[in-house]
């Protein structure tokens, strides 16, 4: 399709890093690593809380979620990505499309709400340990946890349907590895503001909201921790608090970078890179955090594999 007509189109054609066929085999075989090491990390981490009883606890079912939640964003985007990078044919259907970009965005925006329940249930563990089971009930946590997907499936619905009425484009090629909404409401013929005002609202208003909940969660801990008389406490808090606070500066930063600012202003191969960086290394990198740094994670895993040896 050439770029200067309009009409509707029943297939895209994902670029992805065309501009660097040179490094085709080189993408494809990093690419395939760090999605085999996100599968088995992930996998891995939700069948260790599974198996493991003392870790059948708050903290770790909200854990699994974010496991859960990192496998299937990834494994939206790369499995395409990686058939992109050696196939010349690089189509996907409106279909496909639009239920990638669904799913994508599901995922992101559970991920984001998920992150600031976890915050707040280190804040209450925490502050009162004691009674931490019992404020942070089974019930309570599946309320939690549907309430975080439930939003990612709105978001995403409204994002979708705003995009389903464009009906025409000036091109089918869009200049991404995967459907990404700025992307593609750049190549539409009619006018996309309300698309990008929404997108810009929606997002920042995600990520305000729950960064107060992170940051007022953090403070409190914060205080609660400075009031400690235990040193070995003092430790032990920081320890429980530090592989979260390391996800969720990881994660959100890139967040902020690609979506939380006017599109006016976005560079398509630097929002790119940072696409490439939550999509792909930080699926991989959360299981990797939580479980090299939790000694909890650590024995059970280490249980498992000596129970599966020698049985």
């Amino acid at each position: 399709m050439g770029k200067g007509n309009c009409s509707g189109v029943t297939e895209f054609i994902l670029l992805g890093f065309a501009e660097a066929p040179e490094l085709r085999v080189a993408l494809f075989s990093v690419f395939f690593l760090i999605y085999g090491v996100t599968v088995l990390g992930n996998l891995g981490m939700m069948a260790v809380i599974q198996v493991s009883c003392h870790l059948h606890t708050p903290m770790y079912f909200f854990l699994s979620h974010l496991s859960f939640v990192d496998f299937c964003y990834s494994t939206v985007i790369v499995p395409k990505m990686l058939t992109n990078i050696l196939n010349e044919d690089k189509t996907i259907s409106f279909l496909g499309c639009s239920v990638q970009f669904y799913l994508f965005c599901t995922c992101v925006v559970s991920e984001v709400f998920l992150l600031a329940v976890m915050a707040y249930d280190r804040f209450v563990a925490i502050w009162n340990p004691l009674l931490y089971t019992v404020t942070m009930s089974r019930n309570l946590c599946v309320e939690v946890v549907s309430c975080c997907y439930l939003c990612g499936m709105v978001c995403s619905l409204i994002h979708l349907c705003l995009a389903l009425e464009i009906t025409s484009y000036r091109s089918n090629v869009i200049d991404h590895f995967f459907c990404d909404l700025p992307p593609l409401l750049s190549l539409a013929c009619s006018d996309v503001t309300m698309n990008e005002l929404l997108l810009y609202i929606v997002a920042t208003f995600n990520e305000i909201t729950t960064i107060v909940i992170i940051l007022t969660s953090y403070l409190l801990i914060l205080i609660t921790i400075l009031r400690m008389h235990s040193a070995e406490g003092r430790r032990k808090a920081f320890s429980t608090c530090a592989s979260h606070l390391t996800a969720i500066l990881v994660f959100h930063g890139t967040i902020l970078f690609t979506y939380c600012r006017p599109s006016s202003g976005n560079s398509m191969d630097t929002d790119k890179v940072a696409t490439v960086f939550y999509t792909v290394v930080i699926p991989m990198l959360n299981p990797l955090i939580y479980s090299l740094r939790n000694k909890d994670v650590k024995e059970a895993l280490r249980k498992m594999v000596s129970s599966k040896i020698f049985s």
